[in-house]
């Protein structure tokens, strides 16, 4: 089971459930991967819905490794996303949301 206080987030592949949750090191790691001097300028294509499939996945897959998933970006290419792609930019829209919101 997920929890949001958390910043966790459930995602389904191929059946299985799996929690993502975008931690200090899966952010530092999606700054790396995305080449980017910080990720605001992905929040705000985001909110302006001009993100890429390519951002998508690296954002599911450093939530999936921030949840504890220990699998490679090509075994996210050969899974079905439960939902399709529409769920998983939702998700990964959740997923930064999460991690970016202002503590209660």
């Amino acid at each position: 089971m997920v929890n949001p206080m958390r910043g966790e987030v459930a995602l389904v592949l191929d059946g299985q459930p799996h929690v993502a949750r975008l931690t200090l090191a899966a952010l530092a790691e999606l700054e790396t991967e995305l080449q980017a001097d910080g990720l605001t300028g992905l929040v705000g294509r985001l909110d302006e819905g001009r993100i890429s499939s390519r951002e998508i996945l690296a954002v599911l897959i450093a939530g999936l490794r921030g949840g504890g998933w220990t699998g490679q970006a090509g075994d996210l290419l050969a899974v079905q996303i439960e939902g399709g792609p529409l769920e998983a930019a939702r998700i990964a829209a959740r997923l930064l949301a999460l991690a970016f919101r202002a503590p209660a």
